[in-house]
């Protein structure tokens, strides 16, 4: 790496990026100052002290979770906890204290507080406890998502008499450089940087970016890079030094920009340089670091944090978007098996979303809370992602890397990726919102598989979730059949886990129970994992057993099981369920054999956005073969009782923007071919449906008259909208209302009027088993 100097910093006009995508992140933080007692006596620093008489020497942990509390009431995703090096190796009171605090060392205590930030108030901690042994890096580890150490300066000469980290052991450059190895080592995700201005020379600094480089070369830890200019301060040896001018510090930044890979950001504190954001941008800079809403710069408690608006201002003024990040940085959320310790991991995926970066808001898919505006506006729109737009308006297959960019849009390009899908849905569906009168049929909750993310079945390891198990017998599927077509329905959309002692005869059998009560019933019925099931356990082909049900009375197939289609996330999800190939093959199956079905995918859990693209590309190919998907319906993964989140493993569902993200994307990507986006009302509530309906979808669905699944996964939406509620949602959007068959055809007359006309639903009835006894998982496991 040449370390000659950029000529000319005042031309260079490169943009900062990550990917295609103009960001500057930052995280929202408390500051928590747990001692300000240290070993080191560095000539700039007024944030270490000795001891003060009537002061403790450490903060109580009353006053960590005050201060804790209120960053997350505010907000926060991080705790910062910053602290002198190894007080208790110069004062005697340090040590004194921790003795009575149940701790030998700064490092046991720093142990104990981080635990109750983290279980206590769910932030997340960064740990910049100054110079740590390996081992203590890795205790700290499990109570940590990060840690930091500036690196501040390889310059020995700093050291000598009369520098300025003179008589600071923990100052030494080889001492913290063995610090980041160590990090490296255990794959921590890793904060450092470089303090300019404190005597050091220009060449020196390029050296100290260099060696921070070839150390993240080796372990790819170095999430961030701090530049830190010096500020003098009263009160210190150094209060009469010059402070670095913004040339400087803008030249040090065009250099670190040159010399750090790519995928290591550059930060820049913005509290001390505040008449110079936009030019730092201009050079390199891609995060502004911690920002409190709650707490001061302890360590420049004259240099007040910047408002997040202001922020967001310059940030915008300078082309990019401002976007809320965690105390680690998104790649490193993304792989959190490799980066999380395991005990962090639940703390680090519930505050993230799908591309790794934080979370915003408390909606959740099924909660009844209101659904939050995401129209913000900032950033502008990038060539790349109007280049991959006019493509898909000629109707031309993106790729997977398109897909994934586009579900990247936030800001003005989240609504303008929203504004297009609205567009394609007026030019192909037209303005008609349409809907069905339908009633869900759950048969059994009782299932051999072993999802991760389902919440509704029962089976081995299943019988402490909500409800007890069941199987209705053919009386009570029946009864709720022709309850149904007494209250306007003109489908029944029937499904239910793979019970052990089910044959295909079984689901022959609840078809004809459906046309026996109601003979004009369209009936939607059946996974493809079921019919498989069935298929396997008669010994047919599975053309030749859909075949049999069409026979019966099968009018379509719902496309659910689908899950996610990309095998790099499916086995861990539902690991006994059909392949991704599988699933289609029985789809396309069942579109040769004359059967129409729908199509979904379930989001929000494990998944990212390139998942994603893969599983609307899977979709894509299958329509253009066969034409018979008549719609699309994503699913938002909810979260409350799935085993998949209770375990640790999972996200709490897409976050509001993914999930309009998802409708909108899936209008562009399919455009004409597959004509319907449908949006869950149960999943996003009736605002969000509403929104989603402005977004590229024209579909809301079912009215459901009884809604298992979802409501077992703790969705709180209710179990039925009748006719009258979705043609609120459809006249609150100013669009024609259009109720509909299962196919997309006109209903009668008669049927809409006994749709408006229903009679409250009577009650279910379990206690109608296949077989006059109680079930038994133990024995029908067996």
């Amino acid at each position: 790496m040449s370390l000659e100097p950029v000529p000319n910093w005042a031309t260079r006009s490169t943009p900062a990026t990550i990917g295609r995508r103009s960001l500057v992140t930052y995280s929202p933080k408390v500051f928590i100052p747990l001692t300000r007692l240290c070993r080191d006596v560095c000539s700039y620093c007024t944030f270490a002290h000795p001891p003060r008489k009537g002061e403790r020497c450490f903060m109580h942990l009353e006053e960590v979770r005050a201060v804790a509390r209120a960053g997350a009431l505010a907000g926060c995703k991080e705790a910062l906890f910053t602290l002198g090096d190894r007080p208790e190796k110069r004062y005697r009171l340090a040590r004194e204290e921790l003795k009575s605090l149940g701790c030998e060392t700064t490092v046991d205590y720093l142990d104990k507080a981080c635990r109750v930030v983290l279980e206590e108030t769910g932030l997340l901690p960064h740990i910049n406890a100054g110079v740590l042994t390996y081992d203590e890096m890795a205790r700290l580890r499990a109570v940590s998502a990060s840690q930091g150490l500036m690196l501040e300066s390889l310059s020995m000469r700093l050291c000598a008499k009369g520098g300025p980290h003179y008589g600071s052991p923990d100052k030494n450059p080889e001492v913290r450089l063995r610090c980041l190895e160590d990090a490296g080592r255990l794959a921590i995700p890793f904060t450092t940087g470089i303090l300019i201005g404190i005597g050091e020379t220009r060449h020196e600094r390029l050296e100290a970016l260099v060696a921070i480089n070839e150390s993240h070369r080796r372990y790819g830890h170095v999430q961030e890079v701090i530049i830190q200019n010096f500020r003098a301060k009263p009160g210190t040896r150094m209060a009469d030094a010059p402070e670095p001018d913004a040339e400087d510090l803008l030249w040090t930044v065009a250099e670190a920009r040159r010399i750090l890979d790519d995928d290591v950001a550059i930060q820049v504190p913005p509290n001390l340089n505040p008449d110079v954001l936009v030019e730092l941008i201009g050079q390199g800079v891609t995060d502004w670091g911690g920002v409190s809403p709650v707490t001061p710069d302890h360590v420049n408690p004259e240099a007040p944090w910047p408002e997040r608006e202001r922020l967001r201002e310059v940030t915008g003024k300078a082309g990019h978007v401002l976007l809320e990040r965690l105390t680690l940085h998104p790649r490193y959320a993304r792989d959190p098996e490799r980066w999380v310790d395991p005990v962090m991991q639940p703390f680090v995926l519930r505050l993230s979303d799908a591309e790794g970066y934080a979370r915003k808001g408390a909606w959740t898919p099924g909660k009844p809370i209101a659904f939050p505006g995401i129209g913000d506006r900032y950033g502008g729109i990038g060539a790349d992602l109007r280049e991959i737009v006019d493509r898909a308006w000629d109707g031309e297959r993106l790729n997977e890397a398109s897909i994934t960019r586009l579900f990247g849009s936030r800001g003005d390009e989240f609504a303008y990726v929203c504004a297009t899908a609205d567009e394609m849905r007026a030019r192909i569906a037209g303005e008609a919102v349409s809907w069905v009168v339908t009633r869900n049929i759950n048969y059994t909750n009782i299932c051999a598989h072993r999802c991760t993310f389902c919440a509704f079945s029962k089976g081995r390891g299943r019988t402490s979730l909500r409800g007890p198990a069941y199987d209705l017998d053919r009386e009570e599927i029946e009864r709720r059949a022709a309850e149904a077509w007494a209250r306007g329905a003109t489908e029944v959309c029937m499904q239910g886990g793979i019970h052990p002692a089910y044959t295909g005869d079984t689901y022959l059998d609840i078809v004809r129970a459906v046309k026996s009560a109601a003979p004009e019933m369209h009936v939607h019925a059946f996974s493809p994992l079921e019919v498989a099931h069935g298929a396997r356990s008669m010994g047919l082909s599975v053309a030749h057993y859909l075949e049999r049900l069409q026979q019966a009375g099968l009018g379509s197939l719902p496309g659910t099981a689908a899950e996610i289609l990309d095998e790099r996330i499916r086995p861990q999800l539902c690991p006994d369920k059909l392949t991704t190939a599988e699933w289609i093959d029985v789809i396309e199956t069942a579109h040769r054999v004359g059967l129409r079905t729908t199509s979904t995918i379930m989001f929000g859990h494990l998944d990212r956005p390139v998942h994603w693209a893969s599983h609307l590309l899977a979709l894509r190919d299958l329509q253009e073969r066969t034409g018979g998907i008549t719609e699309f319906v994503p699913l938002p993964f909810i979260h409350d009782e799935a085993p998949l989140y209770r375990q640790g493993l999972a996200r709490r569902g897409p976050t509001a923007r993914e999930a309009i993200l998802m409708h909108a994307v899936a209008r562009i990507v399919f455009g004409a071919l597959i004509p319907n986006i449908q949006v869950s009302w149960v999943k996003l509530g009736p605002d969000g449906a509403a929104r989603a309906l402005r977004a590229g979808a024209n579909d809301l669905g079912g009215t459901l008259m009884n809604e298992s699944i979802s409501a077992a996964a703790g969705a709180a939406h209710g179990q039925e909208m009748n006719p009258a509620g979705m043609q609120a949602i459809i006249a609150s959007l100013g669009r024609p209302s259009r109720q509909r068959t299962t196919l997309y055809g006109d209903v009668t007359s008669e049927r809409a009027r006994a749709g408006t006309i229903a009679d409250p639903l009577e009650p279910l009835r379990f206690g109608l088993q296949r077989e006059s006894r109680s079930i038994d998982l133990r024995e029908a496991f067996a």
